[in-house]
């Protein structure tokens, strides 16, 4: 517990000093606006603590325990659907995926409402943790999926209008949040440790960078279908 709040108060207090530095030379904002803020640092810290120690707590080790369990099945399609499954749970329970498609709906005035948003996202990163188990299993080159999937993106991007392209991005970038990164690598770390090779240290990574093509061809095909 003292890592973790350490940790939290070393991130935390940064953007709080600077900003009350600016409040006392520049912006002089009113006490009672500028209370809001104090409090808010105050609630962020408590609540980010709290969550970093439920992640170390019960997150990481469940999902390694589930990572090395699956392989012990022998059964592939198996590994594959349990990765599809809890990809696309865990991030509909991302909070920065969710703030992401709240602030889409209300862009665009209800043209991407929120739970298709959601939904597409969440199908995406699934999609690729399924494919991302399957590299792990038959130790598939991680560049020639890379290469694959952004020559993907590229294709879908020349294709969908162009507001659809800068949000597709934005919903990669969110999925790599405190809640779906940290699960995420514990599975795979669980599965590749089964496996029983000298490269399972290196099967473990390359599932984020997987994981967050998924939510980008996903935001790209709905582009084509509304467009």
């Amino acid at each position: 517990m003292k890592e973790t709040v350490k940790e939290v108060l070393l991130s935390i207090l940064p953007i709080t000093i600077v900003i009350t530095l600016l409040q006392l030379t520049i912006i002089q904002l009113p006490f009672e606006q500028f209370m809001p803020f104090i409090l808010g640092v105050m609630m962020v810290s408590v609540g980010l603590i709290l969550f970093l120690l439920g992640v170390n707590m019960s997150l990481l080790p469940l999902g390694e325990m589930i990572g090395s369990a699956l392989p012990r099945t022998n059964k592939v399609w198996v590994v594959v659907w349990i990765g599809f499954l809890l990809g696309v749970v865990v991030t509909i329970a991302e909070p920065d995926v969710r703030i992401l498609s709240s602030q889409v709906e209300i862009v665009s005035e209800g043209a991407i409402p929120k739970p298709v948003l959601l939904l597409s996202v969440s199908l995406g990163v699934g999609i690729f943790i399924s494919l991302a188990m399957l590299r792990v299993i038959f130790q598939m080159n991680l560049a020639y999926l890379l290469l694959a999937g952004y020559g993907i993106v590229f294709l879908l991007a020349s294709l969908t209008p162009p507001s659809y392209v800068p949000i597709s991005f934005d919903s990669g970038g969110v999925t790599t949040g405190p809640l779906t990164v940290p699960f995420i690598m514990a599975l795979g770390v669980g599965v590749a440790s089964v496996m029983k090779r000298n490269t399972a240290s290196k099967d473990a990574f390359g599932l984020v960078a997987l994981a967050s093509i998924g939510p980008i061809i996903a935001v790209l095909l709905l582009g084509v279908v509304y467009g």
